[in-house]
């Protein structure tokens, strides 16, 4: 069994074609078939049903998948840590963040791989709850979430973070209210939480730092918003708005983003914000994941 079988194997399960597992990995496709053709035959089972146009794995290649994954990146790993001893940062870091990341986020990932070009960067997009869960299970090496003085936002008063994980805000940004073009608010200087009471809202689903800000305020202002319409997305969220389906409390920069048609509306002072955490292991955090804590 050689690594570039199992590199073949996996090229032709993500590509679902030896044709384009064999143009990905730079070999003749007769190369890609002859390989797993020995390998199935040194395993005593046929990895993939050719039946039909497009392969597929037998029950034989979805057992055996797990495994051949985990050999390339303990491989993969080791290379790195070769390559390590000799100055140089290398490996795959995964940063988890919630949609539409503070743009400082990007910078950072930017700077760290111009520092570190052996670097090969995984960013994940999730909710908090998932995002926190990956990091505590390793996998994630950290993640951007909404997290108010270390507290997830699902729930009545949200959950502490774990203790297994460190934290630290990297972001403010002023929330405001978007409304679409010729709203009777459109023309308002300024207005409170308290002037969207009646008025259909669109907003992030349940366990989003956004929607917890939002409930939290308007419960402060004495009543429960009514949500017309509730989606996972960020963009989503600004071009429902767009098209007349309600209200929303936005950050700025996705109410101002490019292209963006809404009229936005600052909140009278002191205005909610979209406060922005870092969370990682405390745990002997690896060499890459303290190289981007860094710059943070």
């Amino acid at each position: 069994m050689e690594l570039r079988q199992l590199q073949y194997l996996l090229a032709a399960v993500e590509e679902g074609s030896f044709t384009r597992a064999a143009a990905r990995v730079h070999v003749a496709q007769p190369a890609i078939s002859q390989q797993i053709a020995q390998l199935e035959r040194e395993l005593g089972e046929r990895l993939f049903d050719r039946s039909e146009r497009r392969v597929r794995l037998t029950p034989a290649g979805e057992a055996f998948l797990p495994h051949a994954r985990a050999v390339l990146e303990a491989a993969a790993a080791g290379r790195d840590a070769v390559a390590a001893l000799r100055g140089v940062l290398a490996g795959r870091l995964t940063v988890g963040t919630v949609p539409s990341p503070p743009p400082s986020l990007l910078d950072q990932l930017g700077e760290l791989q111009r520092r570190h070009p052996e670097i090969r960067l995984t960013l994940r997009t999730g909710d908090p709850e998932h995002l926190t869960a990956q990091v505590v299970a390793g996998e994630l090496d950290a993640a951007v979430i909404g997290a108010l003085d270390h507290r997830l936002p699902a729930g009545p008063a949200g959950q502490r973070l774990p203790a297994t994980l460190a934290g630290s805000e990297i972001a403010a940004e002023p929330l405001v209210i978007a409304v679409p073009s010729g709203h009777p608010l459109a023309q308002a200087a300024e207005t409170t939480l308290a002037d969207l009471r009646g008025e259909k809202i669109v907003t992030l689903t349940r366990g989003t730092g956004l929607r917890a800000v939002l409930e939290a305020a308007c419960a402060e202002a004495g009543y429960t918003p009514e949500i017309s319409v509730e989606t996972d997305d960020l963009v989503v969220l600004a071009e429902l708005v767009e098209r007349g389906f309600g209200v929303a409390l936005l950050p700025r920069s996705v109410a101002d983003g490019p292209g963006s048609s809404l009229t936005t509306i600052p909140l009278r002072q002191p205005a909610p914000h979209r406060l922005m955490t870092l969370i990682w292991r405390r745990d002997r955090p690896s060499a890459l994941t303290r190289a981007f804590l860094e710059l943070t």
